[in-house]
C-alpha cells in the first residue's frame, strides 16, 4: 500500500516519520565512522548509539507488541540499545556505550532500515481500533527521535571539542548573531494559566510532563527581551566573576573550585598559549568552539554552554535573577520578547517537579519523564540545535545544575519596579 492509499491521518504521520528518520541520518553524515563510535564522557552517547536507540524505541514500543509475526533483526539489540526503561529489561551500562564497537555503523544503518520497513507495514496493516492505540506512541517516538537529534549534535560537539584540531561539525558559516539592546518587559502577574491544555481544540502534541494545564499566582515581574550575550558575560569574567564566591550558590562555588571553571565550557583562552585559539583569528582574549569550529568570540552572540550555577551567578552579579518557569511561560507571549526558541535553552530557577494532577503515560512510556522529577532544573525555549517545529511555549526541558555541554544560556528577570505615580 502506498502513502496515497492511506487515510489522511495515517498518511500524514507516515510522511512525518520518514522525514524525521531521514533528518537523523543527515545530521550524522558529516561525522566519520570513527567519530560516530566514540564517547567523550559518561553523559554523552556516540552518534551510532543515538541512531540505534531511536530505532530500538520504535521496535520495543510498537513493533514487538503490535505487529503480528514481527522478527527482530538481532535480539541482542534489545539489550544493547535500551536507555533507561527498567520495565523492558536490563541494558548495557550508559558510561560504556563507546565500547560498543559492534554492531558496526553499517549494521546499525541496516537495523534502522529493518525497523522502518516494518513500521510502514504496521501503519498500512493495522485496523482503525489498533491505529487509535499505536498512533499516540508513534507520535511520541517522532518527538523522542527529535530530542535525540539535538543530543546527537551536542554529544558530537563535545567529542570534537576534545580533539586538539577542534574540527568543525558544519562547513557552512554561522548565521550572524541577532543584535539589539536588551529591554525590560513588564508582566503584571496575577492568576495565570500555564501548561499544555490537552482538551483545547488543535492542542497538538505535548509530552506528559507539560500538563495538565493549571493556574498559578505570579507577582508582577520584569523579564529581559533577549538573551545574555557573550560580550556581557565576558564582563562578568573580567570582573573576577569566577574568582568571587559571593555571586555563587554553595554547590556552584564548590563545583567551580573542584573543576577549575574559568569561563563557559567551549571558550578558549588565547592567553594560555592555545595554538588553536590563536589560529582562529581572535582579536581578543577569547575564541569560542561551536558547530562551525573555533571562531573568534562574537560579543553580540548569546552566551551558551552554561551550567545553571553559572547562569545563576551571572544573574546575581548583574543585580537580577533567573525567571521561574511559570514566569517564562507567561512572558513568552509578551510583545517585544525575542530569542525564545532558536538560540539557547534558558535556565529557570524552577526545580523539575510534576504539575498538580500530573499523570504519566501508560505502559512502558510511563518511564519517559516522571521518574526524573528530582534533582533537576527546568530549562525553557529551544536552541540552535533543536529541530524545527519541535518547540512550544509549554515545553519543559531539564538537566542537573552542573550540566553545561548543551546549548544552554540565560535570560534575566527581576521583581517588577513600582510604577511611577502620576499626579493631576
Amino acid at each position: 500500500m502506498s502513502d496515497h492509499d492511506l487515510p489522511p491521518a495515517r498518511r500524514d504521520l507516515a510522511r512525518r516519520y520518514e522525514a524525521v528518520r531521514h533528518h537523523t541520518l543527515s545530521l550524522a553524515e558529516p561525522l566519520s565512522i570513527e567519530d560516530q563510535s566514540a564517547q567523550s564522557m559518561p553523559d554523552a552517547s556516540p552518534a551510532k548509539w543515538h541512531q540505534a536507540h531511536t530505532s530500538w524505541f520504535f521496535e520495543a514500543l510498537l513493533l514487538r507488541p503490535h505487529l503480528p509475526g514481527y522478527q527482530p533483526l538481532d535480539d541482542s539489540y534489545h539489550y544493547l540499545f535500551n536507555s533507561y526503561y527498567e520495565g523492558l529489561g536490563p541494558r548495557h551500562p550508559r558510561p560504556q556505550r563507546g565500547l560498543l564497537t559492534r554492531p558496526s555503523l553499517d549494521q546499525v544503518r541496516a537495523y534502522r532500515q529493518h525497523v522502518d520497513l516494518h513500521i510502514r507495514q504496521l501503519i498500512a496493516r493495522c485496523d482503525d481500533a489498533q491505529w487509535a492505540v499505536i498512533a499516540p506512541t508513534l507520535e511520541l517516538g517522532l518527538h523522542h527521535e527529535q530530542q535525540h537529534q539535538e543530543l546527537l549534535l551536542t554529544d558530537a560537539l563535545h567529542l570534537l571539542s576534545c580533539h586538539p584540531w577542534r574540527p568543525a561539525l558544519l562547513d557552512s558559516p554561522p548565521a550572524p548573531a541577532p543584535a539589539g539592546t536588551s529591554a525590560w518587559l513588564r508582566h503584571e502577574g496575577g492568576l495565570v494559566e500555564i501548561g499544555h491544555d490537552a482538551a483545547a481544540e488543535g492542542a497538538g502534541f505535548a509530552f506528559d510532563n507539560e500538563g495538565p494545564r493549571h493556574r498559578v499566582w505570579l507577582e508582577p515581574f520584569e523579564i529581559a527581551s533577549r538573551l545574555v550575550t557573550c560580550g556581557e558575560f565576558q564582563r562578568f569574567i573580567d570582573d573576577g566573576g569566577y574568582r568571587e564566591p559571593r555571586w555563587w550558590l554553595s554547590d556552584g562555588w564548590a563545583t567551580v573550585q573542584a573543576q577549575d571553571w574559568r569561563a563557559p565550557l567551549y571558550w578558549v583562552d588565547a592567553s594560555d598559549g592555545d595554538a588553536a585559539a590563536g589560529a582562529s583569528g581572535a582579536t581578543s582574549r577569547w575564541a569560542v568552539f561551536g558547530l562551525h569550529g573555533l571562531r573568534p568570540l562574537d560579543p553580540a552572540a548569546p552566551v551558551m554552554q552554561l551550567s545553571f550555577y553559572e547562569a545563576a551567578a551571572y544573574a546575581e552579579w548583574a543585580g537580577a535573577r533567573l525567571p521561574s518557569e511559570q514566569e517564562w511561560e507567561a512572558a513568552s507571549s509578551l510583545s517585544g520578547i525575542a530569542q525564545l526558541h532558536d538560540q539557547a535553552w534558558q535556565w529557570t530557577r524552577s526545580a523539575y517537579h510534576p504539575y498538580p494532577g500530573f499523570q504519566p503515560l501508560e505502559g512502558a512510556a510511563s518511564e519517559y519523564n516522571g521518574k526524573f522529577m528530582v534533582g533537576q532544573l527546568v530549562l525553557r525555549g529551544g536552541s540552535v540545535a533543536t529541530p524545527p517545529g519541535h518547540t512550544r511555549p509549554t515545553y519543559r526541558n531539564f538537566f542537573p545544575p552542573a550540566a553545561r555541554w548543551q546549548f544552554t544560556g540565560l535570560r534575566l528577570a527581576r521583581d517588577a519596579r513600582p510604577r511611577a505615580e502620576t499626579h493631576a
